[in-house]
């Protein structure tokens, strides 16, 4: 559960540090006190995008961090996921940090446990320690979409509809691509002659990796052989047989030298530079002796160079590339000849379609049977929870109408039909509810799948909007009931649902030296009563709205 959530310089909070405690939290204000600030500080430090504008004006930079402990079943999970992802765990190995900055310059970081983290890994642990069900999710239950997601979360099917998706992907992609070679006929059939003809030709020039490197570099060897023992004879005469060779005049000169140095020493490293020299000199001279003593010249050796040279920069021009990437040509045309051929496998396509559909429908199958029955079940719960929330009479179905041949989230369409009184049909969620009716239904269903959740901490963002009275004591007893298996934290304008809280904070703001600061408060049971009153009579607070209050919180 979220133990800690701590802000610096974001918005308008300068400071703030938050303890939470197990059960249902409720979090009160006047509209524009900044509650909806709190949601989103916690929504950065589970890994929403950021910006600039969220930072305090006139600071540098935003921090928010969100301690979390981690009980069983989760514990366990989190800890083999961190140990995954390399993170450290805490001392207890069962807390949990995570850290969200936000710099001037629209830069943003991620921590987790310390360790710099990205903002793909913080969503995804983020999503395994909190939901946050928000003020517009009524209009999202409108959506096919949402309401299969609604269904699958509920019945814990995510992971098998996930799978039944891949499974249609790979069914797709087969049928597309028996298709395209049913299609293709003379024009592929063109082009694996032509790959054919290609392929055998450079498999006779067997082109090697390196090779043109290395023939021009022979090459130009042989083609050179006499100029080049030219010129190391030539060198050697100079060096040192010649009359006044530079070894006979460089050794005159270091004996003179070295005779010098010992009447001065500043001439001693002189001296010995020209030994070094003369050593060289020597060195250099036997090197071209060995090298012409080992150079051999053959005529008919620089006659295969050219030959090969010639077929290999013909291949080139002709398949238009370089002389040195006809190994790797070679390769590809194998590869595409190869991909070509598998392609036009008829049969071993057909084979694969037919597989394919074999493995799509018996997973689909058993997702069908799995919604089937969770369908079932949820209509039921939902509509329980329907006639408490002034709906008497009400129901809610969860059809499953087919698909003629499947698609990517299975073999048929989910859609929950509503009837709000007795005796009518149920029809179309999005026909019939009146968005009172539709706020009753989405808390009903929020509150009614999260029981099966197994994320810890629920987070309910003025999902009571457009419901009062006695409907409003009945949400507040909703999420009172769910605060015994988690930890609910609920932002209301009412004060039916406040009074059912286990605890209270309020969240006001106020000016300091020419500047908004918003501050949350923990509320004792005077304070409450205070509060409580505040939301029952707006700004005039009587006794009557006093003793209405307390009768409230007293009843709970």
């Amino acid at each position: 559960m979220l133990q800690i959530l701590a802000l610096r310089d974001f918005v308008i909070v300068e400071q703030l540090e938050l303890d939470f405690s197990a059960g249902f939290s409720v979090l009160t204000g006047e509209t524009g006190a900044g509650k909806s600030i709190l949601l989103d500080a916690l929504g950065l430090a589970l890994g929403e995008r950021a910006d600039s504008s969220q930072i305090r004006e006139g600071c540098q930079r935003a921090e928010i961090n969100a301690h979390f402990r981690v009980d069983p079943p989760l514990v366990n999970q989190l800890i083999t996921w961190l140990d995954e992802q390399g993170f450290p765990l805490e001392d207890d190995g069962q807390s949990l940090i995570l850290k969200r900055t936000v710099e001037s310059n629209g830069r943003s970081r991620a921590f987790i446990n310390g360790s710099v983290a990205t903002l793909a890994q913080l969503r995804e642990v983020g999503d395994q320690l909190v939901d946050i069900h928000g003020q517009h999710a009524h209009q999202l239950l409108l959506k096919s979409g949402a309401q299969r997601e609604l269904l699958d979360r509920h019945a814990n099917l995510i992971a098998l509809t996930t799978e039944v998706s891949q499974l249609f992907k790979l069914l797709t992609d087969s049928r597309r691509r028996l298709e395209q070679a049913e299609n293709a006929g003379q024009d592929i059939e063109r082009e694996r002659e032509r790959l054919e003809w290609q392929l055998e030709e450079l498999t006779e020039l067997s082109p090697q990796l390196g090779e043109w490197g290395s023939i021009q570099s022979e090459h130009a060897r042989l083609a050179n052989g006499a100029k080049i023992i030219t010129g190391c004879q030539e060198a050697i005469e100079a060096l040192s047989e010649a009359e006044n060779s530079v070894e006979s005049t460089l050794s005159k000169t270091t004996t003179q030298m070295r005779a010098l140095a010992e009447h001065d020493v500043a001439l001693v490293d002189i001296s010995q530079a020209l030994e070094s020299a003369q050593i060289q000199i020597d060195d250099a001279v036997h090197a071209l002796n060995r090298y012409l003593q080992k150079l051999e010249l053959d005529p008919a050796r620089l006659v295969m160079l050219e030959e090969r040279m010639q077929a290999l920069h013909s291949a080139a021009r002709k398949y238009r590339t370089e002389a040195d990437a006809l190994p790797a040509l070679l390769v590809e045309t194998h590869e595409r000849l190869d991909t070509l051929t598998a392609s036009q496998n008829i049969e071993s396509l057909r084979a694969s379609v037919k597989q394919n559909e074999v493995n799509y429908l018996g997973l689909a199958k058993q997702l069908s049977q799995k919604r089937h029955k969770a369908a079932l079940d949820l209509g039921r719960l939902v509509t329980a929870a329907m006639q408490d929330l002034s709906m008497l009479g009400g129901q809610l179905e969860i059809a499953l109408p087919p698909l003629n041949e499947g698609g990517l989230h299975g073999l048929e369409q989910v859609e929950f039909l509503v009837a709000g009184h007795a005796g009518s049909t149920p029809r179309s969620l999005a026909k019939v509810a009146s968005g009172g009716e539709l706020a009753r239904i989405s808390l009903a269903i929020s509150v009614i799948t999260s029981k099966a959740s197994f994320t810890p901490t629920l987070i309910f963002d003025e999902v009571d909007a457009g419901i009062g009275g006695a409907v409003a004591e009945t949400v507040g007893k909703l999420l009172r009931q769910l605060g015994e298996s988690h930890q609910i934290l609920c932002v209301t304008h009412l004060p039916q649902v406040a009074a059912q809280g286990n605890h209270h904070l309020k969240v006001s703001k106020s000016q300091a030296v020419d500047k908004t600061v918003s501050q949350v408060t923990p509320l004792g049971r005077s304070e409450r009563v205070e509060e409580v009153a505040r939301m029952l009579g707006g700004t005039t607070i009587t006794d009557t709205t006093r003793r209405h209050a307390r009768e409230l919180l007293e009843q709970n």
